[in-house]
């Protein structure tokens, strides 16, 4: 059994059993968008937005 951190801010996806956390924008700004396929995701992209 997987156990996470719920102090810890963070996206994760669970697929086929298997957790794994969605890596964060580097800059702390950003987009984590998440595709599904067949009720799976399949595809994650990761947006950085940089704040001046």
């Amino acid at each position: 059994m997987a156990e996470i951190d719920l102090k810890k801010n963070a996206t994760y996806i669970v697929k086929d059993g298997q957790i794994t956390e969605v890596p964060t924008p580097v800059e702390g700004y950003g987009t984590q968008i998440i595709n599904w396929q067949g009720g799976k995701p399949c595809h994650g992209k990761l947006e950085t937005i940089y704040k001046f």
